[in-house]
Parts: structure tokens; sequence; C-alpha cells
């Protein structure tokens, strides 16, 4: 089975190297996504809920570039700058995810300034 890398111009490009995704059969890896407008690198939003919005429009190109959906998600992994800003990244988030709800993990970490959050999908697609 080989592995194959997915690139779009509707998400950024990654700052190092590594691939916006790769995938192995039906095992699609997206990796981890900030609120950089993919046109302009800049950051967008200064707030959780701004920035949790663009990132998963960057996380649904790659997604759509995959041949996948949020449908396909089976893991979301959240990564948070400060505890105080979960509640309204639960918030938005909510309003950005369906059922069937995918499992969720969050952690707390450093990301550069001025960026909040950081979210990676792990996707089973039927083919």
């Amino acid at each position: 089975m080989e592995k194959v890398t997915i690139s779009t111009d509707d998400a950024p490009k990654p700052p190092a190297a590594f691939a916006q995704a790769a995938r192995k059969g039906n095992i699609l890896q997206v990796a981890g996504q900030v609120a950089f407008d993919p046109h302009t690198g800049e950051v967008v939003g200064t707030t959780v809920t701004e920035q949790t919005r663009q990132t998963f429009r960057n996380l649904e190109a790659i997604l759509a570039a995959s041949g996948a959906s949020f449908a396909d998600v089976v893991m979301v992994r959240v990564y948070l700058t400060e505890t105080a800003h979960f509640a309204e990244f639960n918030e938005v988030y909510g309003t950005l995810v369906s059922e069937p709800l995918s499992a969720r993990t969050t952690v707390y970490v450093g990301l550069p300034e001025p960026l909040l959050v950081e979210i990676d999908v792990l996707a089973v697609l039927d083919s």
C-alpha cells in the first residue's frame, strides 16, 4: 500500500518538511492547522472563535482535496495556548461539528504568537 501526500493551494503551505496531509490505504492524517489565511499568510482573527473558524476552513480544504469531509473524521486533536480559552473554543466547536461526533483530545501547548489554537484530524475513508 503506497503512502500519498496531499496538497492544496486552498490551505496554508507547511512551514517545514511535512505534508498538509498523508494518506495510506483508507487512513488520512491531516497535519496540524492554524489560522493562517492560505492566500496572504496572515493570521486570521485575534480571538479563539475567529482563529478556530479559520482553522476549520483550512482543515475542510485539505479534507476536500483528499476526497474527504468532516463526516470521515474519527479523531480531532486540539491544541490551545490557554486553559481560559477552553469554554470559548467548545462553544464555537459545537457550531462547527455535527453528529455523529468524532473523538477529541484537547491539550495545552505553546504556539508562536499570535496563534491561539491548532487542530489536526484523523479520517478513515471508505475507499
